[in-house]
């Protein structure tokens, strides 16, 4: 909820900054703009932003009105404790209700959609607008009366609460303990809602009084980071020390501090260089009682030197200089005492940061871009450095299922090859449960690849983030058609293959690997120049000649939905499910089968489009071959990637599959997705994809 509203804070920070009477530009006019928006318009535009959330716009004028009762609530039981002080005592300060706004703002909305569903469907035609209007407006007062004698008085205790702890920590000198907490809890995820849900709430409150707060710090500081990176830069091994630079720029100057956390999680012991970094960071502010006007968010350098206060340039570039310093000696030690073991597994093909990755996105919950280009970045310098000790013949795409994803990526990967005249490439796919020795690149998601290695460790493995897009099919490509052009090194026979073949040099380095960052650009795949063959998609034959004379059709227009109903991944995989037991096409147990599959990799395949579907063992829960299509007016966020469009699949004796190529390579060019999100009905969608049956 605050996070999208940063932007006001940070202009609440200038304002400051220049107009009080202690700031550069002294206004007494515009100093008035300091009070009203911290204490009335930043928690209202929260509530509003959490309100929005739960239940779009009529959520937000709720939730902003009910709060509006919270922050009332809150000055009128100041002003009624002042009154009764005797003449001179200290008074209560104002309290800014930062998180009384996220509490209301989320459960008004939530409490106005409850209420819309009691008369959903029961309103006589031509009195919907006068329902709608004043039940909002009569939930948002009574909600209001609600904030004021009921939540305000609680987020005061809890404001009180709060801000005794941490005086009591700055006057016994026990702040830099914090940091046993704040720098572990980063690297798990917990740094916004740590950063943004306490500590800047409780900083915009000491700010409003002391005109800075060293809380601003107590996270953002991004020393303990740099220190870390730096580290890996000089002492590392691998993908780790090749990407750490470029790590080391973007977490500084962009203030994207989640890009570090996969270095830290590789070896843990590394909390401890980030926890003494960070405890080193807090006490150098605590020394010069230096701090920020303002959040610093992203937590980039720049942004803490905009928002440093006008006293406070000294403590708060020392802070992040000698915490990085720390952090970065503790680093190179551990980093050193394991670079024998380190360079072992470099040796054994093991992608340690790979892993990592794919553990910290998992911490996120979703999808990061950052980290997607640091994935990247490790998958193209396995194929800029790939170990190829026999002709390329065989190239597979394999997933948990060898259903879906993984016969899309296949088919974008075919059409490639065709076009680079290198159609004699087999290219198929499989469960990874199925994979042997034939195979001589094997194509998995990043959260796959290790268990791929497992199966056969001397194929060459290249990782990617999604099977639609990825500029990995690119680079390998033009590996193998250096090869045939006799541009790399002589590449040994099968039969004399060494177990640990030197690598052969690639035949340029890929930009992913050299910039760090960005690897993850979407390549559109080249439209395919014929049907394919059966031979390169399995199918049987009865599926074939099924879906030749148009009986027994895998996509249906009955299966086609133009407006689905979900709102999230959950609800549109179990609306895609549904409607596969509904075709007779599976056994409900199938629909579970789809939430294990999604639980252990994403089915997200890029350019809007994911497609759910069960795993290698929800096989006999499978009775015939079925998709499912759905599309969506609002995107469904998908572990952080934007869905406007659900297959769901049931695959019996890969009579899919063929269906699956043609809809992959629909979905590989733009100008044909721009057609599915246009098409006004199910009709027109299923008109755009019923060539897909031929």
């Amino acid at each position: 909820m605050i996070m999208p509203n940063i932007p006001a804070l940070i202009a609440w920070g200038i304002i400051t900054a220049f107009f009080i009477p202690v700031g550069w530009t002294p206004n007494e006019g515009l100093a008035e703009l300091v009070g009203p928006t911290i204490h009335y318009l930043l928690p209202l535009l929260i509530a509003n932003t959490g309100g929005r959330m739960v239940y779009d716009a009529r959520g937000g004028v709720v939730a902003t009105v009910a709060t509006m009762g919270v922050i009332v609530g809150s000055d009128h039981l100041i002003n009624q404790f002042n009154a009764t002080l005797p003449e001179g005592a200290a008074e209560l300060g104002t309290v800014h209700m930062f998180i009384g706004a996220m509490i209301m703002g989320p459960l008004a909305a939530w409490v106005m959609k409850q209420l819309d569903k009691l008369w959903d469907g029961k309103v006589k035609a031509g009195f919907e607008m006068l329902v709608n209007m004043f039940s909002a407006g009569i939930a948002a007062f009574g909600l209001a009366i609600a904030g004021f004698y009921l939540l305000a008085p609680v987020i005061n205790w809890i404001m009180d609460v709060l801000g005794n702890a941490v005086e009591w920590l700055i006057n016994n000198h026990l702040l830099p303990l914090v940091s046993l907490i704040i720098e572990p809890a980063k690297v798990f995820f917990l740094n916004n809602a740590i950063n943004h849900g306490v500590l800047t709430p409780l900083g915009t409150q000491m700010s409003s009084v002391d005109g800075k707060s060293i809380l601003y710090l107590l996270e953002a500081n991004p020393g303990p980071g740099l220190g870390v990176l730096l580290a890996f830069t000089i002492f590392g091994v691998g993908v780790a020390r090749a990407t750490a630079p470029g790590a080391a720029i973007i977490h500084f100057f962009g203030g994207i501090h989640e890009i570090y956390f996969p270095y830290v999680l590789m070896k843990p012991a590394l909390l401890l260089a980030v926890i003494l970094g960070g405890a080193t960071g807090v006490t150098t502010n605590m020394l010069f009682d230096s701090g920020l006007r303002a959040p610093a968010a992203p937590g980039s350098i720049i942004a803490i030197i905009a928002q440093t206060a006008q006293d406070s340039y000294l403590g708060v570039i020392l802070s992040v200089v000698l915490s990085a310093t720390v952090s970065f000696l503790v680093a190179a030690v551990i980093i050193r005492a394991s670079r024998k073991a380190d360079l072992a597994a470099a040796e054994a093909g093991d992608d340690a940061l790979a892993a990592a990755v794919a553990k910290t996105e998992e911490n996120k919950g979703k999808k990061s871009d950052a980290l997607a280009g640091l994935a990247g970045a490790g998958a193209g310098a396995g194929v800029a450095a790939a170990t190829l000790t026999k002709p390329v013949q065989k190239v597979i795409f394999a997933c948990d299922a060898g259903m879906g994803s993984s016969a899309m990526g296949a088919s974008v990967m075919r059409n490639k090859m065709k076009a680079a005249g290198l159609g004699d490439i087999t290219v198929n796919n499989l469960a990874i449960a199925n994979l042997d020795d034939s195979a001589d690149i094997i194509i998995t998601q990043n959260e796959l690849t290790p268990r791929a290695k497992g199966r056969v460790p001397g194929a060459m493995h290249v990782s990617v983030d999604n099977f639609m897009n990825s500029p990995r099919y690119d680079e390998v490509v033009e590996l193998v058609r250096a090869q045939r052009a006799g541009e790399l090194d002589e590449v040994a026979p099968e039969a004399e293959a060494a177990p640990n073949a030197a690598p052969v040099a690639a035949p340029v380095a890929t930009a992913g690997a050299a910039a760090g960052a960005g690897a993850v650009a979407a390549t559109a795949a080249e439209p395919a120049a014929e049907p394919v063959a059966a031979a390169e998609a399995p199918a049987t034959e009865a599926a074939v000649t099924e879906a030749q004379t148009g009986e027994g059709q895998v996509l249906t227009p009955d299966r086609v939905i133009a407006n689905g109903k979900a709102t999230n991944k959950e609800d549109a995989i179990r609306e895609a499910g549904e409607m596969l037991v509904a075709a007779g096409a599976v056994t409900p147990d199938y629909i579970d089968a789809m939430f294990d599959r999604e639980a252990t990799v994403s089915t997200y395949m890029g350019n809007y489009i994911a497609i759910p579907h069960g795993t290698n063992e929800a096989k006999a829960s499978v009775l015939d071959s079925a998709l499912a299509f759905i599309r969506y007016e609002n995107p469904i966020d998908w572990d952080g990637n934007e869905v406007r469009f659900v297959v769901g699949i049931a695959g019996k004796d890969g009579g899919h599959l063929e269906i699956l190529s043609a809809i992959a390579t629909i979905f590989a060019n733009q100008e044909n997705v721009d057609r599915l999100i246009a098409a006004p009905d199910a009709a027109a969608l299923y008109a755009e994809l019923e060539g897909v049956n031929k």
